[in-house]
C-alpha cells in the first residue's frame, strides 16, 4: 500500500534540553506542549538541532518516544532517524515507526560520500523496511553529498518517499524539483531565511529552527503562505529575519538554546564538542528577540 504524507506548515526541529549532562525529559515534555499550544503544525525530534550526533542510541530512542507520547497525536511527529550506516538508519526508523511516529526525516549519509546510486540504495533499503512516509534531508554543507533531482525522482517512485527537507540554500532547486517531481512531492525548507521564498515557489512548509523560539509567529507566517497571503507572510518574516540570522552566529544549537533560556524555557546546556553561545552572540540574539516582540527591552 502506498503511503504518502500531508506534512505542511511550520514543523519545529526540536532542541533536546539537558540537565547535568542527562536528557531533561520533564522540560522536553513542557517544550512539546508549548509548541503545540502555540500553533506549531508538526514536530521533528532528534535531528541536528536536537544534537542527535551526541545522543547515545538509547537516548536517541528515548527522545523520539518522549516526543511522540507527549504530542499524543495532536500534531504529526517526523522523527530524525538518519545515519551514514544504512543498517543503523533502518533500526532507528523501525523503532520510530513502532513508537508511533507519523514520518521519518532521514539525512543524506554523511562523511562516507556515497555515489548517487549508493544514495538511492540507502534510501530504498529504508523505504522497504518501514511503512510510514519518509522525508529526505538534503543538506550538502553538513553531509558533503547532494541528493540530485534525478535521484529524488527515482526515489519518489517508491511507496514511502514523500518529499524533501531542502537545506541546500539554492532556491532554484525548489523550482527544479517541482518541475521534475510534480506538486505532490512535499518540499519543506530547511533554512528559515528561505522559508517564505520556498513557499512562493510551491513549497509546503519549513522544518524550522526559529520556531523553537517563536512558534506562534512561525506558524502564523506559514499559515499566511498556505493561504497565498504573502503580504502578511512578509510582514511576519520581517519580524523574524534578524532572529533567523542571529541564531546561527555560532554553531547550532548554541543560539536557539541561549534564546530559549532567555525566554525561561530551558537551560543553555549543550553536549561537547558543542559550546554554549558566547558573550558576543548574546547581544544580537537579545536584540532579535526584542525586534520579534518576544522579549521586553530592559
Amino acid at each position: 500500500m502506498t503511503k504518502k504524507a500531508a506534512f505542511r506548515g511550520s514543523i519545529t526541529a526540536l532542541v533536546t534540553p539537558f540537565k547535568d549532562g542527562a536528557f531533561d525529559e520533564a522540560t522536553y515534555r513542557a517544550l512539546v506542549d508549548w509548541q503545540i499550544e502555540s500553533g506549531t503544525h508538526g514536530l521533528s525530534p532528534a535531528g541536528t538541532t536536537g544534537e542527535s550526533p551526541t545522543l547515545s542510541h538509547a537516548e536517541h530512542r528515548e527522545v523520539i518516544a518522549t516526543c511522540i507520547k507527549e504530542a499524543r497525536g495532536r500534531v504529526p511527529v517526523i522523527a530524525g532517524t538518519g545515519s551514514n550506516n544504512t543498517h543503523e538508519a533502518i533500526e532507528l526508523s523501525r523503532f520510530a515507526e513502532k513508537a508511533g511516529a507519523d514520518g521519518l526525516l532521514i539525512v543524506a549519509p554523511y562523511y562516507n560520500k556515497p555515489s548517487q546510486e549508493g544514495l538511492y540504495q540507502h534510501y530504498k533499503a529504508i523505504n522497504d523496511a518501514v511503512g510510514i512516509p519518509i522525508i529526505l534531508y538534503n543538506i550538502p554543507p553538513r553531509s558533503v553529498v547532494d541528493i540530485s533531482v534525478e535521484t529524488m525522482k527515482r526515489l519518489f517512485e517508491l511507496k514511502n518517499i514523500a518529499g524533501v527537507k531542502d537545506a541546500t540554500g539554492n532556491l532554484a532547486r525548489t523550482a527544479q524539483q517541482r518541475e521534475a517531481l510534480g506538486p505532490d512531492f512535499i518540499q519543506l525548507s530547511g533554512e528559515d531565511l528561505t522559508a517564505v521564498a520556498v513557499m512562493a515557489l510551491g513549497g509546503h512548509g519549513c522544518i524550522s529552527v526559529t520556531s523553537n523560539i517563536a512558534p506562534k509567529i512561525c506558524a502564523d507566517m506559514q499559515d499566511a503562505c498556505l493561504s497565498n497571503d504573502f503580504a502578511r507572510a512578509l510582514k511576519l518574516n520581517d519580524r523574524l529575519s534578524p532572529l533567523h540570522q542571529a541564531l546561527f552566529i555560532e554553531p547550532n544549537p548554541a543560539g536557539p538554546k541561549y534564546a530559549l533560556a532567555a525566554l525561561g524555557k530551558i537551560t543553555e546546556e549543550v553536549r561537547a564538542p558543542m559550546l554554549k553561545a558566547s558573550e558576543k552572540a548574546h547581544a544580537p540574539i537579545n536584540a532579535a528577540l526584542i525586534h520579534a516582540g518576544l522579549l521586553v527591552d530592559a
